[in-house]
């Protein structure tokens, strides 16, 4: 059978005599504005229970949604339920809003949140649901460096609430080929301070606590135990030490990365939270290299934009993990080569006899971890 399609002024008309106008989007879009005097119900919830909106299959019913398909294909399911009068708005809201007919924004609507956020809320995947999820979660980064600059910005922009950045650093000019937070202009601020500067600007509903420390044994417990997810930006072995047997003490999963001259290297640790099943940054590495095996950057160099390749990773993981969605990347070890443009990715199991996260073995405590890595 074929649909009624007909113009937003025909429609407007006809409301105005007592049809029906429900608006079938979804709410982050009318959230942007609706017809006046539309009813506002989700396709797919009007389709699965039409009766709760429309008791009476002879009353005269029309269909809008943004351009016209949506609101084309829930007639049709009226249709099918026994629905006698039903048509849909041909260009729907967009054509009604050039046609300059009444629109309305509905009552205690967070316009911003849904504007910011709306290629989010239209995911299945996240929606409002999961965007509030976002909103309310607490991720820890420690470094706001190469790989922090990245993973802050999308982390940021995707509407984590809280970012607590840890690093002791100030900003230098060597540190602006690769860390895309810091400018010019910020030389010598500290680098927390200006992380908060570039994020608040780029969105300021996020809420930035700095703390312009050097993370040791003493402080790590105060600055992620509250986090929900935990993302190492360090660059050195130490602090990695450090921030995995902390991870695994408190429960919280720990999104790793590291970067060298032209490759890059992510994983999830997550053993804290799946004893025996997911590994900690132990298991996959007991002992740490050498200083001749694994120069810093500094020494040896890095491709201004891997970390932004592996930072923007990190941030996925972290979005990941908060959301619930997806593989996170625990017990696999995804190695990034720039020069020949490749991933590999390596599978490594929880170690059963790891001296940190093997199932029933208590804390041992923490060490000097600057001692363990120079092999003193």
């Amino acid at each position: 059978m074929d649909i009624e399609t007909i113009t937003p002024a025909e429609a407007r008309r006809r409301q105005l005599t007592g049809a029906l106008l429900l608006d079938v989007r979804e709410i982050h879009e009318r959230a942007l504005g609706m017809a006046e005097g539309a009813i506002g119900i989700a396709r797919a919830e009007l389709e699965a229970d039409p009766r709760s909106t429309l008791p009476d299959h002879d009353a005269e019913v029309l269909l809008i949604c943004e351009l016209g398909g949506r609101s084309a294909k829930a007639a049709q399911a009226l249709i099918e339920a026994g629905y006698k009068r039903v048509a849909s708005v041909e260009g729907g809201t967009r054509r009604w809003r050039d046609d300059a007919l009444p629109l309305v924004q509905p009552a205690d609507i967070d316009l911003d949140f849904h504007e910011r956020y709306s290629r989010h809320l239209s995911l299945p995947e996240v929606g409002e649901a999961g965007q509030r999820r976002l909103q309310a979660a607490r991720v820890a980064m420690v470094g706001a460096g190469g790989l922090g600059s990245p993973a802050a910005y999308y982390l940021a922009a995707a509407g984590v609430g809280t970012l607590v950045l840890a690093d002791d650093d100030v900003v230098d000019r060597s540190n602006l080929q690769r860390q895309i937070l810091h400018t010019e202009a910020r030389i010598d601020l500290p680098k927390v301070e200006s992380a908060r500067i570039a994020l608040s600007a780029l969105n300021p509903r996020v809420n930035i606590e700095g703390f312009q420390e050097r993370i040791t044994s003493d402080n790590v417990e105060r600055l992620i135990g509250d986090a929900d997810v935990v993302l190492d930006g360090a660059d050195n072995f130490a602090v990695r030490y450090l921030l995995n047997d902390a991870c695994v003490k408190l429960g919280k999963p720990l999104v790793y990365g590291a970067v060298l001259r032209f490759e890059g290297q992510i994983s999830v640790f997550d053993a804290g939270r799946h004893r025996g099943e997911a590994p900690c940054y132990r298991c996959l590495f007991p002992e740490p290299p050498s200083a001749q095996d694994a120069p810093n950057c500094s020494e040896a160099g890095v491709l201004g934009v891997l970390p932004g390749v592996i930072g923007m990773l990190q941030a996925t993981e972290v979005i990941k993990l908060i959301l619930g969605i997806g593989k996170p990347l625990a017990g696999r070890l995804l190695r990034f080569d720039a020069l020949a443009m490749r991933f590999r990715e390596t599978r490594f199991r929880a170690d059963p006899d790891c001296v940190v996260c093997a199932p029933g073995r208590a804390f041992p405590g923490y060490i000097d971890y600057a001692a363990f890595c120079s092999g003193a």
